[in-house]
Parts: structure tokens; C-alpha cells; sequence
């Protein structure tokens, strides 16, 4: 995919504004063979500045685990984006057009009592009704070892007064 075949879509996705406030995520993992290893949910807390959009996530894990992330994604341009978190290695950098974000970055993933170098191509796209769809691409040494999918949803009055929980008007009719 390329992110240029979003830019004409008619739902617009801001990450800075979209996630501002209060997001719930649910989540697994699928191993490169098709078994689901985890499910998660994530709780996110997001401020924006006017400038970096900060990201407090409370990953919570069908075996009991429980993690947070914190990222920092300072928008460098008008559709940009670079973002930083403990274990992410060197700089996420990330881009919008129309309903989708592409999001790429080598990161420190815990696996059991290890951690494994690994790389996330992520994909964002906005649905209509401001559900978030997310596919994250996972490889480590150029082989894809499994797919992440992730669907948000706002949990606060923000959404409404931003759009990002209602159908477009043409798609209504």
C-alpha cells in the first residue's frame, strides 16, 4: 500500500486529534502461521500541545500481564510525524493522508524472558462511524513473524464535538 491512495478519502484522520483524551483499544496477535497468541486491551490517555502528542497506554493481556508505553509523536510537518518511546528503537516516523496513518519503527518487543529486535509497519485507517483500524506488520531479520490488529474506539465526549463518532452525511443517505 502507499499512503498516497488515501489522500482523496472523504473521512480525514488528525492522530493529534483523534486520540486526544480517552481511547480504548482491542488487540491480538497472529503468529505468521494463523494462531492467535495474545489479546489485549489497551487503555490510552492522549494530551496534544499544539505540537507533540503524548500517548499513555495501559496494555492489559488475556494471560494477566500488564504493560504501559508512553510515546511522544512530535508532528514535524503537515502531514508528518516522529515519534519516540522507551523501547522503540531510534525515531517512529509516521504519515497521514485522507482516513489512513503509516506508522514504521524498529522496537524492543518483549517476548517471554526475552527481547527480540523487531520491526512494526503499521497501518491506520478511519472507518466512518470513528472506529480506528489498525494492521501492524511484525518481522524480525526481514521475516514477518505476525500481524497485529488493533480497533479503537473514543471514549469521550471529544469524539462527538471532533466527528470522529459519527457517519458522514453523504454516507448516511
Amino acid at each position: 500500500m502507499k499512503i498516497e491512495n488515501f489522500q482523496s478519502a472523504s473521512t480525514d484522520l488528525r492522530i493529534e486529534e483523534y486520540f486526544q483524551g480517552q481511547t480504548r483499544a482491542w488487540g491480538m496477535f497472529q503468529d505468521r502461521f494463523g494462531n492467535i497468541r495474545r489479546e489485549f486491551v489497551v487503555d490510552i490517555t492522549g494530551t496534544w500541545d499544539g505540537r507533540t502528542l503524548v500517548l499513555d497506554e495501559d496494555f492489559k493481556y488475556d494471560d494477566g500481564e500488564v504493560e504501559t508505553r508512553r510515546w511522544e509523536i512530535e508532528k514535524t510537518g503537515p502531514s508528518t510525524y516522529e515519534g519516540r518511546e522507551t523501547n522503540a528503537i531510534g525515531v517512529a516516523h509516521g504519515e497521514a493522508k485522507g482516513n489512513a496513518f503509516h506508522w514504521v519503527y524498529d522496537y524492543n518487543l518483549k517476548v517471554g524472558d526475552k527481547i527480540w529486535k523487531v520491526k512494526f509497519d503499521d497501518w491506520m485507517l478511519l472507518q466512518s462511524d470513528g472506529v480506528l483500524l489498525n494492521r501492524a506488520e511484525v518481522s524480525r531479520w526481514g521475516i514477518n513473524i505476525g500481524t497485529v490488529f488493533l480497533s479503537f474506539k473514543k471514549l469521550d465526549s471529544s469524539a462527538s464535538a471532533k466527528g470522529y463518532d459519527r457517519i458522514p452525511a453523504q454516507a448516511a443517505e
